[in-house]
């Protein structure tokens, strides 16, 4: 798998881009494979945790929604993280993250994560200095524990351009469809982009190690953006993983006989494979 270690968001080539035909090809193989490997989790016990953060309009959305479309709901969640409630706010702030953890064979996602610590409560001066600056170290220990457990965990930054950013937020005011997503915060936030820069810099040189790499996608092009990210997340959750439909006890294949109406050579196949 190949592994990504940024410096800072201006080693990404923003000018990456992916044709049509190109991108439906990848995007079914993609889904394909999302599907194998949930399967795969799904017998082994294996979780996965996607940390997806980024831009405002930067597509995270429609990378994560592509995903979905592959995934069967029942063990796939994806919790959009906002401003904590009350109740989070008096306690440690990765409290309501390790709640949102997926059980054995499942996959969560975060549409935005525990880096809000470093990022927009550091810019947004809602935690003291001395405490974000704690959460690099507290984020690492945090992760490396996950890691440690069984845990596989991808990481994601998707970044744009300020000008793409523009580009996107008028088409969301002229979209009726897409006007929901933009909000006055989008605003604000463009206001702080040079200093959400530098954050996003630090953070990257701060909590991208061994076991849980940073990936940065350069988003400029949705096409692009979309398959580079789906196809970092089946190389880390197909990894050493054995992707192929497994085995039926043997209660079940014997139910299976006496009920269903099947060539028998399909059941004396999967005997064996059984035993």
């Amino acid at each position: 798998m190949v592994r990504h270690y940024p410096s800072k968001l201006a080693d990404a080539d923003l000018s990456k881009r992916l044709g049509k035909k190109e991108y439906f090809k990848e995007l079914i193989e993609l889904q394909a494979q999302l599907s194998l490997i949930q399967q795969a989790f799904l017998f082994h016990g294996t979780k996965g945790v996607i940390v997806f953060e980024g831009w405002d309009a930067a597509g995270k959305g429609g990378t994560i929604r592509r995903i979905s479309q592959a995934l069967d709901p029942r063990s796939f969640k994806v919790w959009p993280i906002g401003a904590p409630r009350n109740y989070y706010l008096n306690r440690h702030y990765l409290l309501r993250f390790w709640e949102r953890l997926p059980p054995a064979g499942a996959i969560s996602a975060f549409d935005r994560s525990w880096y809000g610590r470093v990022l927009v409560e550091r810019l947004e001066n809602l935690t003291p200095e001395k405490r974000w600056r704690a959460a690099y170290q507290e984020i690492n220990d945090f992760e490396r524990m996950l890691v440690d457990d069984g845990t596989r965990l991808v990481k994601l930054f998707f970044h744009i351009s300020p000008d793409e950013q523009m580009a996107r937020f008028t088409e969301r005011l002229n979209n009726p469809l897409k006007r929901w997503k933009l909000t006055y915060e989008d605003f604000r936030n463009r206001e702080k982009w040079d200093e959400a820069e530098v954050a996003v810099d630090e953070m990257l040189a701060r909590t991208s190690t061994e076991v849980a790499p940073w990936h940065v996608i350069p988003s400029n092009n949705k096409k692009y953006a979309r398959i580079n990210a789906m196809r970092i997340i089946v190389e880390a959750f197909s990894m050493d993983i054995d992707l192929n439909p497994q085995h039926l006890d043997q209660r079940t294949l014997e139910a299976a006989q006496q009920v269903l109406e099947v060539d028998q050579d399909l059941i004396d196949s999967l005997r064996a494979r059984t035993e």
